[in-house]
């Protein structure tokens, strides 16, 4: 099983299976997606890379009161967290707003998660291959609460590329959870994520 690219590889290639130019009558007006995955996984970036107002974000600077408390082994170099929210909106069709709410990723800010899931449609769970246990969380909640959810891996340039199943394995996804490629730094390739997101929660429902 491969990757779906959410890049496409050359003009006019599509890089969702089964993408339409034209969204169905049925679907919303404005559509709440969570953006979740562990600290460190790019979350407030996709939603800033993506995002056609202005994002808001509430990131704080980690301070030392975070040592011992806060995992952040793989991202040293991280210096802000998310201790709220983050939200973004973009349109993907005249008829569809995406309305985008990025989770915080640590422990200690997980009782935000019911506040912010009230509502939403679906989720996209971003990992990190070189932190893939910090996804955990994000998918044992979305899979408690029955909530539809797709994982974008995200491209890290120094982070080891692994085949879909072999992630697959390691997350204990179910085989009808999309597994894609992102890059959360490029509007067009997040924008490919989240249609395909939409989609995977039309197909659920058509069945």
């Amino acid at each position: 099983m491969d990757f779906v690219h959410s890049e496409p590889t050359h003009p006019g290639t599509r890089a969702v299976q089964g993408s339409r130019d034209k969204v169905p009558d049925d679907l919303p007006q404005a559509v709440k997606i969570l953006i979740a995955g562990g600290f460190g996984a790019g979350k407030t970036t996709l939603v800033a890379a993506v995002s056609e107002i202005t994002p808001f974000h509430t990131e704080e600077m980690l301070t030392t009161s975070g040592l011992g408390v806060d995992d952040i082994a793989g991202v040293e170099h991280k210096s802000t967290t998310t201790v709220a929210m983050d939200f973004g909106r973009i349109t993907i069709h005249d008829r569809l707003n995406l309305f985008l709410f990025g989770t915080p990723g640590q422990d200690r800010f997980w009782f935000m998660w019911d506040e912010l899931a009230a509502g939403a449609l679906c989720a996209v769970v971003l990992a990190d291959t070189r932190r893939l246990a910090s996804s955990f969380p994000a998918i044992d909640y979305f899979e408690r609460r029955g909530l539809p959810f797709v994982v974008a891996v995200n491209t890290f340039e120094d982070a080891r590329a692994y085949p879909a199943d072999t992630v697959r394995a390691a997350l204990d996804l179910a085989p009808g959870v999309p597994i894609l490629l992102c890059d959360a730094r490029h509007h067009h390739s997040v924008k490919q994520v989240l249609i395909a997101t939409v989609e995977h929660v039309l197909a659920l429902e058509s069945r």
